[in-house]
């Protein structure tokens, strides 16, 4: 049992007050499919349950060890062969929203895209409730550098106080071009700067994509379609950088695989799924790259930045061209 008054800045873990129901299409199956976040005990984390299918083996914790396939999305899996796919926004959601325990009973085998973005998943934990549970938040404290990938695209973790987030794109493309952003997870600020930024993709990619199997579900209401120079939304960008801002969104949503909050920086470069899985397996190879803690307020405000801003500090391009 946690004692307040000895332990004044120690936080607590969190779920959901209440279950919340949503319906949607998968991004690359095309299947609509129904999906339940439903409050969950303490230190169990997230667990997805395929509730089309019966016995215990439906059940797939969100671990990094449980990652099967990382081709344009995240794909989690078990012993059973059953698998989860595409649950990178859904988990960054919950990790914006400094959810630890959640049970998510899901009739598919892809989480809805919904617009593209991890802001309809915030919207239904703020509208099931938040509650404290009686027990620390445990935390992931990264002890020294981790990097995979080369120069020309990779992923790094390092030591800092709070949880904050950088990555640098370049795509041949005006539309896009080289952008960076840097971005300090923080109470509140998930949901402004980084939730509504959304999925993208290129026009000319869509046939290859489909004959592959992926993106059956796609569409102009769930994605940002660019095609050659011009971004084809009506409405255009939610954010000036909203690509870059997504590719911080995916990569929350992947490190939360972890199976607690990471505190430290990461950092990617032209990089993705695949790597930021690489990533959580070299980090957790050397017990001496990390080491748990309980999670005080202080661990919540990262060190440098407090928001998305244009350019990286020097030290972190330095890291980019090691």
């Amino acid at each position: 049992m946690i004692n307040h008054s000895r332990h004044p800045e120690i936080v607590l873990q969190r779920t959901l007050k209440s279950s919340i129901h949503c319906t949607g299409v998968g991004l690359h199956s095309g299947s609509r499919v129904a999906l339940t976040i439903a409050p969950a005990e303490i230190n169990t984390g997230v667990r997805f349950i395929r509730t089309d299918l019966r016995g215990a083996g439906a059940v797939i914790p969100a671990l990094w060890n449980n990652v099967i396939d990382t081709r344009l999305c995240t794909v989690i899996g078990n012993r059973s062969g059953i698998s989860i796919g595409t649950i990178e926004h859904l988990l960054a959601a919950l990790r914006g929203c400094n959810i630890d325990n959640a049970v998510i009973r899901i009739d598919g085998a892809e989480v809805p895209i919904m617009d593209g973005s991890a802001a309809p998943f915030v919207f239904l934990v703020e509208c099931a409730g938040v509650i404290e549970q009686n027990a620390a938040r445990r935390a992931i404290r990264v002890l020294k550098p981790v990097r995979v990938g080369s120069s020309k695209r990779g992923a790094m973790l390092a030591p800092q106080k709070g949880s904050s987030f950088s990555f640098e794109i370049d795509f041949d493309s005006a539309a896009v071009s080289c952008k960076e952003g840097f971005f300090s997870l923080e109470p509140e600020a998930f949901k402004c700067d980084i939730s509504r930024a959304r999925t993208f993709g290129f026009l000319h990619e869509v046939d290859q994509l489909r004959q592959a199997g992926l993106a059956r579900g796609g569409s102009l209401a769930n994605a940002v379609v660019i095609s050659g120079d011009k971004v084809l939304n009506e409405g255009g960008l939610r954010y000036h950088d909203e690509f870059v801002r997504h590719k911080i969104l995916d990569s929350i949503g992947d490190l939360y695989l972890a199976g607690a909050p990471i505190i430290g920086h990461f950092q990617g470069w032209r990089s993705g799924h695949a790597l930021n899985s690489q990533l959580l397996h070299t980090l957790f190879a050397d017990r001496e790259n990390w080491d748990w803690t309980l999670m005080t307020s202080e661990d919540q405000v990262a060190s440098t930045g407090t928001s998305i801003s244009a350019k990286m500090g020097g030290e972190l391009r330095l890291a980019v061209n090691a």
